[in-house]
């Protein structure tokens, strides 16, 4: 069982940044894949980005060159640092752990006015 917490949305102007953090209950480095997932009203949960537990990224090309995952296994935080931010990226992101069993986080809001 893998409990994990979202934090860091919020309201941003297009152009700005935020940092999401996805902290585990338990340690990460036996979690083989994070990732970042995110809705918007009216849309399907689509993939942001994952990264491997040997730190290998991938990202939707939406947010390539913008968006960077990263992972802390000290801490058990998966991050998502997320530059030029623009108003299709509204939606609310969740972090997901994938080992035999996926999980899910709460979700955190992120809305960019234009």
């Amino acid at each position: 069982q893998v409990q994990l917490v979202e934090s860091g949305g919020g309201l941003v102007q297009a152009g700005g940044s935020l940092r999401l953090s996805c902290a585990a209950s338990r340690t990460t480095s036996r979690i083989n894949v994070m990732g970042w997932y995110r809705q918007a009203p009216g849309k399907q949960r689509e993939l942001v980005a994952v990264i491997s537990s040997g730190g290998v990224a991938n990202y939707a090309d939406s947010v390539k060159g913008r968006f960077t995952i990263s992972r802390d296994n000290y801490k058990n935080t998966v991050y998502l640092q997320m530059n030029s931010l623009k108003p299709e990226d509204t939606a609310v992101y969740y972090c997901k752990a994938k080992t035999v069993f996926e999980y899910w986080g709460q979700g955190t809001q992120v809305t960019v006015s234009s």
